[in-house]
């Protein structure tokens, strides 16, 4: 069973005034720990910096002693080399961290970290489902909720009971290398989603043998760069970061999120690691967020050396902590905790901040139950990798997959018929699987994944292989022989046309053009010159801009990240076995230098009216396709928006109802979208805002009543002023493209 330690401060419960059992523990711990005990909590190291010099993989028994024993360290972090281990090995690995820790005074547990964004990322045989981008795309909260339940209990089967996920950042520029590791450009649906991921992982109870812990992140504004670059500066007046970014981080701390990872980058001229307005005032103190908050990855040392607001090592971390730090990423040496308790030494940081982050640090230990259950057992957990977890990944990749165009109905294709599949992302798995996948970069997939079917290999398993015909035509970046591909494509009575991006995140995945690359598109030009039926599939972590062959095209499908068993979902929706029920999650530009989220201003559409066109004016809001757009091989009707009143008062809702009915032959599932409109507004209103959704199924002929209800909170946007107010006047409903407006009446 599992292996278990319990220290001397258990065996009883303390006499204390305290209501909660764990803040007496808590307080009876701290009161016991040195200063060095205390600051070696607040650091976590990298596993890779433990391990022997030429050595790869296996930890070196001194510098485990040094860390633990010396600098009493309270946190270790990410994969050892070569990367993805076993269960087995995880086990093996924490194990003897528990073995070092339990030659301590105290025994404080070690809380292991790891980025488990899609699955148990990090671990060999372990469900991978599709990247967040993807979930969003399912628009089902539950679906999203059930899959983090699965990633939940690998993780914790892989020993390891703390996760640094889900990404929460609000994207504002699609050209941003970590788009796909989050939920997409608006704040209600990423809400949504946030809040099931946090529930999915964590449950009612952190402690339990299937629980972990969650780390929410990147608070805040990391997504809203203003280069679209990886940890470059972003501006963001705070009225637009308390309407768009701060509810989606306040959702998931109040769904009991238990840590939060702070943004690497700056707003406003101000690194968000050094923000005490950002991580205290506002997080701790306005949204009450009660657990640790941890810095990314060397971000302290980056004050110093990025971004050049501390002169020194020391500063940088007088600046972090007094901010508001509770743990610091270090990850490679021990210069955080020598600084710090300098620093507290020469009475420059109180230990009242010492100890409100250990405090912190220590609730999530016992609330995790390391203190009984510090390291668990794989042989606990016979469901790892079952069949049941990958019918869920299935089902979730399937859902999540997007059809944007399907000229004639070409698709779902006959089976009997020979086909074409070509282009770079046709035949591995790192273009389904994307960054975070075994390694850093998800460079291993096809190693790692090897029993996975990439698309080409779905496809021969789909229709044999006399039916398919491959050559990949070119690679993301170089020409390889486009003129096979369009021999091979003469033989062929449809090609399917893979394209999309490399496997990357974060830096590495920094782009100069959102165009899809040069080589990608003369294939395509190629293809489409033969009069053949082309499907092109997409599979990237971002929009990348296709307009220079788009038209051409007969179907568009997006795969976005889809993750292990997107191969084998993307080829049933070709051929009908599954119906594709995706819905974008992002506006999907047209042109590079257009950009606009669905929720603009009207004065982002000016030359969008006739008049304007018939002048000489372009269309400044013309995306490819718009956010919740996506097709389905069935038709749905919208008749019968009815709310229940059309004037409503400060404390009262409104009831919406409308009837979706299933017109078409087969059973297909559709996302019903509730949009609202402000008419006017002291401050200028977006065109609309999404509001709520439910993804709904029916059988042909299949009608189903939908049901809303908003209230004041609903109506309410962020003034001049930085509050939350809702102004009376008229507002409009916008379901399925019927409309419908009522009133805030004005309370006299």
């Amino acid at each position: 069973m599992s292996s278990c330690v319990q220290n001397k401060e258990d065996e009883k419960e303390p006499v204390s005034v305290f209501s909660d059992p764990i803040d007496a523990k808590v307080a009876k711990l701290l009161t016991a720990m040195t200063i060095e005990e205390k600051i070696g909590q607040m650091t976590q190291i990298t596993i890779t910096a433990l391990e022997e010099e030429g050595n790869p993989g296996v930890l070196d028994s001194i510098k485990l002693k040094e860390a633990i024993q010396k600098y009493k360290i309270g946190s270790i972090l990410n994969v050892p080399n070569p990367g993805a281990p076993t269960p087995k090995r995880w086990n093996e690995i924490l194990m003897r961290i528990l073995d070092e820790t339990n030659k301590t005074d105290k025994k404080i547990p070690i809380v292991y970290g790891i980025d488990a964004i899609h699955g148990a990322s990090y671990t060999n045989g372990a469900v991978l489902f599709p990247q967040q981008i993807g979930l969003a795309a399912t628009w089902d909260p539950e679906l999203v909720e059930k899959c983090a339940v699965v990633s939940a209990y690998e993780t914790r089967a892989s020993s390891i009971p703390w996760v640094f996920s889900p990404d929460l950042d609000l994207p504002r520029s699609p050209v941003w290398s970590r788009m796909w590791e989050s939920f997409g450009e608006d704040t209600y649906l990423s809400s949504q989603m946030g809040v099931a991921m946090v529930k999915g992982f964590q449950g009612e109870d952190i402690g339990s043998y299937n629980k972990v812990a969650t780390c929410i992140k990147h608070f805040i504004g990391y997504g809203s760069t203003t280069t679209g670059k990886d940890r470059t500066p972003s501006l963001i007046p705070e009225r637009i970061l308390r309407q768009y970014d701060l509810p989606i981080f306040k959702k998931s701390i109040d769904a009991g999120a238990k840590s939060v990872m702070i943004s690497s980058g700056e707003i406003n001229g101000v690194p968000v690691h050094a923000s005490k307005k950002m991580i205290t005032t506002i997080l701790k103190n306005e949204l009450g967020f009660k657990g640790v908050v941890i810095t990314d990855w060397d971000d302290i040392v980056f004050l110093h050396t990025r971004h050049k607001v501390a002169s020194s090592m020391r500063e940088a971390v007088k600046k972090a902590v007094l901010a508001g730090i509770d743990m610091s990423m270090v990850p490679y040496n021990y210069a955080f905790a020598e600084e710090l308790l300098s620093l507290v030494n020469d009475g420059e940081v109180p230990m009242s901040r010492i100890n409100d982050a250990v405090g912190r640090i220590l609730r999530m230990k016992y609330e995790l139950d390391l203190f009984r259950t510090a390291v668990t057992d794989p042989v606990d957990y016979p469901d790892f990798g079952s069949d049941s977890s990958i019918a869920l990944s299935y089902i979730a990749a399937s859902e999540s997959i997007t059809l944007l165009k399907n000229n004639e109905d070409i698709l779902p294709l006959e089976k009997g018929k020979k086909i074409l599949i070509t282009g770079p992302t046709a035949n591995s798995m790192k273009y389904l699987n994307g960054g975070w996948s075994y390694t850093w970069q998800g460079d291993q997939s096809d190693l790692y994944a090897n029993d996975k079917l990439t698309i080409l290999e779905a496809f021969k398993e789909k229709i044999g292989d006399k039916n398919v015909l491959y050559t990949p035509g070119v690679s993301i970046s170089k020409e390889i022989n486009i003129a096979k591909a369009v021999s091979l494509a003469r033989q062929a009575s449809y090609i399917i046309l893979c394209l999309g991006e490399h496997n990357y995140t974060e830096t590495p995945g920094d782009i100069n053009d959102l165009t899809i690359t040069k080589p990608q598109i003369k294939l395509a030009l190629a293809l489409a010159k033969l009069n053949k039926p082309v499907i092109l599939v997409l599979n990237e972590g971002r929009p990348r801009i296709i307009s220079e062959f788009e038209d051409k095209m007969d179907a568009v499908v997006q795969c976005y990240l889809s993750g292990n068993e997107g191969g084998r979902a993307l080829v049933d929706i070709v051929y009908g076995t599954i119906n594709p029920s995706g819905k974008l999650p992002y506006n999907y530009p047209r042109y590079v230098n257009s950009l606009e989220k669905y929720n603009r201003k009207s004065t982002e559409n000016l030359g969008d009216d006739e008049q304007n066109d018939i002048s000489g004016y372009q269309k400044s809001y013309f995306p490819q396709y718009e956010f919740g757009y996506g097709l389905s091989y069935t038709t749905f009707s919208y008749k019968n928006l009815i709310l229940d009143k059309v004037f409503i008062e400060r404390g009262h809702t409104i009831n919406i109802t409308v009837e979706v009915q299933n017109t078409g032959t087969r059973k297909g599932k559709e996302v019903v979208q509730l949009y609202l409109s402000d008419m006017y507004s002291s401050i200028t209103p977006e065109v609309k805002r999404l509001q709520g959704f439910k993804k709904i199924e029916l059988q042909p002929g299949e009608m189903k009543k939908v049901s809303f209800e908003i209230d004041i909170d609903d109506l309410k946007f962020v003034d001049e002023h930085n509050k939350w107010i809702a102004e009376f006047g008229e507002f409009e409903v916008n379901i399925g493209g019927l409309t419908k407006k009522f009133e805030l009446e004005k309370v006299m």
